[in-house]
């Protein structure tokens, strides 16, 4: 087991343009967008500026150095989707350290 010291060692607004594309009917979908500087471990709040009629954001991770990977959620609009290209505002914090077990 692991634990998170509450420390955090950054935290930064990130304004970057993504161009997202569709998403199917009633689905979820992740898509993936480079920003430069995030890494696997960072944790990200993704704000998409404008309201777009059923189109939500449901989740936001790194999956990997230098990717951004969002999950939108398409509700039952009867057709296709694709989320506005627009400048996100991505809040990204990284922690200090992690504790294991072995070195409480």
């Amino acid at each position: 087991m692991s634990y998170v010291l509450g420390n955090l060692v950054k935290q930064s607004v990130i304004s970057v343009a993504l161009a997202p594309v569709a998403v199917a009917q009633a689905t979820t979908a992740e898509q993936d967008f480079t920003v430069n500087g995030l890494q696997v471990g960072d944790h990200v709040l993704v704000n998409k500026p404008t309201a777009q009629t059923g189109i939500g954001i449901v989740g936001s991770r790194v999956s990997a150095a230098n990717t951004l990977s969002i999950t939108y959620c398409n509700v039952p609009s009867g057709g296709n989707i694709t989320p506005t290209t627009e400048t996100y505002q991505i809040l990204l914090s990284r922690k200090d350290s992690t504790i294991t077990d072995a070195n409480i």
